[in-house]
């Protein structure tokens, strides 16, 4: 390991540090209109530390959204080509008001980073930034061949980069990605995320009545579009969490006996999770599944808002005439995104409520992911992350999605390595979202390490 990077990055840690406060003070809020020129200016903000880190090639690429930005470093003839992912974009703040200090005016309380932004994904993008910085700094040059390409539109699904990813193979033509976006199974422990679920996000309209009707003139005959909506819903998931919809778990993909045996092996409470994570009276789902086995490999069917009716103060008699409902599958390796949102589709036309009528969307869908643990780059970056936090590394799934994963390995046929620095507690999309200063540090130096394992 060299330490003369690691000391580089502690001699420069104020100034890292100062760097990425500037960074989170940009409210680059993908999916608000009126933050369009803060996404702009984060993008221009992300473009000149690349070039200020030593790469070159940098550009800002235009879309129908929001820009991407690209730069690259080319000069280790015979040696790997890692491409290198972020996101500059952020979730929305709200609710503000459970914020103890401002969104974006960072905040260090506890050794932790508070800001939106600052684990989910600028603090973690910037200790790739800072890597570069810091081994050009050292050595004058790279030890292999370097792509960045980084995006502001992942929190409101990728689709500019969805459309950039085939359409320029050759560009960005690497053998293998690099991607911290995703967390240490427990603070300390180095960990690699070998397994993504795939995500299939829908929008369910219910057409009721042709307008709004009073409930006690028409109450009893005519139908309601938000019940219909909830008695269709409820349908979908048996008692025990099960998804009732026909066929869903034929393409299902078991994990191998070794890896539950691994997942055992993590030292995995189901009462501090039920307890600090997430904090009902119970856990819910599949009784005849391991938990780490429920969030990690089962495909999940989630509802995650309803709208329509009356639901300001006081009291309005209606009859809603239409209602809508945002709801989301997990998808597991093997199964298709096409396929499961026409298995759903079907499902919902076949089961409407009579005096209804239902329309589903698709929002966003992208296929689950499972990465080779024996790949030579998985190898070298366990290693690292030894080398770096003196312990061994352990092999994870993630029950989240990251779709560029699907797409690297669809359309560039490569590998990523998912090297994450968060927490499980780092409050992702949440009120006070943080990332532990020192995890910001070691996640640079584990960075560059790695770049320096996988080019030697």
């Amino acid at each position: 390991m060299s330490e003369a990077t690691n000391t580089y990055v502690r001699s420069n840690s104020e100034r890292f540090l100062n760097e990425l406060n500037e960074f989170l003070r940009i409210p680059s809020i993908s999916t608000l209109p009126e933050n369009a020129g803060d996404v702009r200016r984060a993008a221009e903000w992300t473009a000149a530390k690349l070039a200020s880190a030593g790469l070159e090639n940098v550009e800002i690429i235009p879309t129908e959204r929001h820009p991407l930005v690209y730069a690259d470093w080319l000069h280790a003839p015979g040696k790997p080509t890692v491409l290198c992912y972020g996101h500059y974009d952020v979730q929305p703040p709200d609710p503000l008001e459970l914020w103890q200090t401002p969104p974006f005016e960072p905040t260090i309380r506890g050794g932790n980073l508070y800001a939106r932004g600052s684990a989910d994904d600028k603090g973690q993008m910037y200790m790739h930034i800072k890597a570069i910085e810091a081994l050009f700094a050292v050595h004058g040059k790279l030890p292999l061949n370097v792509k960045f390409i980084v995006e502001g539109e992942e929190e409101v699904g990728g689709a500019s980069i969805a459309k950039y990813v085939p359409a320029n193979k050759e560009k960005l033509k690497a053998d293998v990605a690099l991607v911290s976006d995703t967390a240490l199974y427990a603070d300390g422990m180095p960990t690699l995320c070998i397994g993504l679920r795939g995500l299939v996000y829908t929008e369910v309209e219910c057409q009721g009545p042709m307008r709004d009707l009073h409930s006690g003139l028409y109450g009893g005959a005519a139908p309601n579009a938000v019940y219909g909506l909830i008695e269709l819903l409820a349908k979908a998931k048996d008692a025990n969490g099960r998804i009732t919809i026909p066929g869903w778990y034929d393409d299902v993909a078991e994990p191998a006996a070794a890896e539950i045996d691994s997942w055992k092996s993590l030292p995995f409470s189901e009462a501090e999770f039920l307890k600090n994570e997430v904090g009902s009276t119970t856990l819910t789902g599949e009784p005849d599944r391991m938990v780490l086995a429920r969030v990690w490999s089962r495909p999940t069917l989630e509802v995650h808002g309803i709208a329509g009716g009356f639901t300001g103060a006081g009291a309005k008699t209606v009859i809603p005439a239409t209602a809508t409902a945002k709801v989301s599958m997990r998808l597991v390796p093997d199964q298709d995104p096409e396929r499961a949102f026409a298995s759903f589709s079907k499902w919902v036309a076949d089961n409407t409520p009579k005096g209804l009528k239902m329309s589903v969307k698709k929002l966003s869908g992208s296929p689950a992911v499972v990465v080779n643990p024996s790949h030579p780059a998985i190898d070298k970056a366990a290693e690292a992350f030894k080398d770096v936090m003196r312990r061994e590394t352990v092999f994870i799934r993630s029950g989240g999605s990251i779709p560029i994963v699907g797409e690297f390995a669809s359309h560039l046929g490569i590998p990523t390595v998912l090297m994450g620095f968060g927490l499980p507690d780092y409050g992702l999309h949440s009120p006070n979202e943080k990332f532990k200063l020192e995890n910001f540090y070691l996640g640079t130096m584990t960075v560059a390490h790695f770049l320096e394992k996988y080019g030697a």
